[in-house]
């Protein structure tokens, strides 16, 4: 049997971090096994869906680095097979129609809860006899009455529900869409999935949808149920707890890897290991070694995460998203690539990244008034016009070159390097942190440098 499991997002609004979970695990899962990943569009509430969604839902996947194996399905247009299923299930005995108006549906229910009931679906349509013609009507599966429907969970273990639990499901509205489950068994069906991979707020749909696998004739999936996110305070992810759509996390410039490896020890685990390359996590993993408990998110271990996956990157392989998040024309500075290894070890993702690489492609307009405060004196001015003119003598100018001349300078005046280092890197860059200032210089080149530093000592000597 060839392994194929499926992701099966909702175009409805972003691509959730819980979302993007799953998606991994089913991913991982199918490359594990050698198999296939497979991409479905459930967009039958087409009043919610938007191209917009499926967009995002695409470009998160795709950023992500989960591949999938064909062109998408899209729910929508597999309508016709699910009516066809409906009608194969009421010819034989399987669903039947259901003339219930709203109010006759409150009245049973409200029966039912006075009586200490459980309010739910009792049946009376089918055997009714008096059925109205023309009236509007829905199709329902009639549910096995006695006896229970058994989930053998891959995560899980058996999970048992008594069918007199399980009321006679709708499957085609009354405007002749299909719902959720039906379409989803029809269409994991036909696109011969081997197992679905969910979370686990998907289990009660389970014995529901393993019953019409069983009513239709048709090979059943396995099913594994991970467990959800939760926040750091044991509730269920949300906005409150910070960033929840992967785009944002894309935004705030993370890398997928680190996304991908954090999101992969979320219920996951092999032995006490914290970092796993995209080939060590499809080598070691299964379902056999998920958590059946909620995972915890720990914004400090993604952060971490993080740090450790921008600081070992190769910067070339940086070099497209911080170019991104500097929308500047870099081609008359100083080589991205090269500016990128001067800041990775000192950046905490790539916004921050970005973010220091600034200065390197736009002149300071503006310096910052506590460092000017602190590092210019009147004994500045001699040892920056010292500086500014041995380096225009310069025929062989490099970041050692310049290293030296501060260091001669200083100690010829008989101050430590920080009196003119500082002086420098604030004029060149605004502020006061920058890489080595030999580097830095070195990077923005003579003439470059020559220019900031004149034009900011007549700024601050105004």
């Amino acid at each position: 049997m060839t392994v194929r499991t499926r992701f099966a997002p909702s175009p409805t609004g972003m691509l959730h971090i819980g979302g993007a979970r799953t998606a991994l695990f089913s991913w991982l899962f199918a490359r594990h096994h050698g198999g296939e990943f497979v991409l479905r569009i459930e967009d039958t509430d087409r009043e919610r869906s938007t191209d917009e969604a499926t967009q995002v839902i695409l470009d998160g996947l795709t950023w992500l680095g989960l591949d999938w194996d064909q062109e998408p399905v899209f729910q929508a247009e597999r309508q016709a097979e699910h009516v066809l299923a409906v009608e194969q299930l009421i010819k034989e005995g399987h669903a039947y129609r259901c003339y219930c108006s709203r109010e006759e549906l409150d009245d049973m229910r409200e029966a039912q809860r006075a009586a200490g009931k459980k309010p739910m679906y009792d049946g009376r349509c089918r055997h009714r006899s008096d059925r109205p013609e023309n009236a509007p009507f829905v199709v329902r599966f009639r549910s096995p009455d006695e006896g229970d429907t058994i989930v053998n969970d891959l995560v899980l273990g058996p999970v048992v529900f008594p069918n007199a639990e399980l009321d006679d499901l709708i499957l085609l509205r009354t405007d002749g869409t299909p719902t959720y489950n039906l379409a989803v068994v029809a269409d994991d069906s036909a696109m011969g999935i081997t197992h679905v991979v969910r979370g686990s707020d998907h289990l009660n749909n389970t014995p529901r949808q393993i019953q019409l696998y069983q009513a239709l004739g048709l090979p059943m999936p396995q099913f594994a149920h991970i467990p959800l996110i939760h926040g750091p305070d044991g509730a269920k992810m949300s906005k409150r707890h910070g960033s929840v759509a992967l785009t944002e996390y894309r935004e705030q410039g993370y890398l997928p890897d680190a996304v991908n490896n954090y999101l992969a020890r979320l219920s996951w685990s092999h032995g006490d290991e914290e970092v796993f390359s995209r080939e060590q996590l499809i080598e070691l993993f299964d379902l056999a070694q998920v958590g059946k408990a909620a995972a915890r998110f720990d914004q400090h271990k993604l952060d971490w995460l993080n740090g450790h996956y921008l600081h070992t990157a190769s910067p070339a392989s940086l070099v497209d998203e911080v170019a991104r998040f500097l929308a500047l024309d870099v081609s008359a500075g100083p080589d991205l690539t090269a500016v990128i290894g001067s800041l990775q070890e000192r950046s905490k993702n790539l916004l921050d990244l970005a973010e220091g690489a600034r200065f390197f492609y736009v002149a300071p307009a503006v310096y910052d008034e506590k460092a000017v405060k602190k590092n210019f004196k009147d004994t500045t001015w001699p040892l920056l016009n010292a500086f500014v003119t041995a380096v225009e003598a310069m025929n062989d100018y490099s970041g050692e070159a310049v290293h030296a001349l501060i260091q001669s300078i200083c100690e010829a005046e008989g101050v430590n390097m920080g009196k003119l280092a500082q002086p420098i890197r604030i004029l060149i860059s605004g502020g006061p942190v920058s890489p080595p200032i030999d580097l830095t210089l070195d990077l923005l080149g003579k003439a470059e440098t020559v220019k900031r530093l004149q034009a900011g000592m007549a700024a601050l000597q105004q």
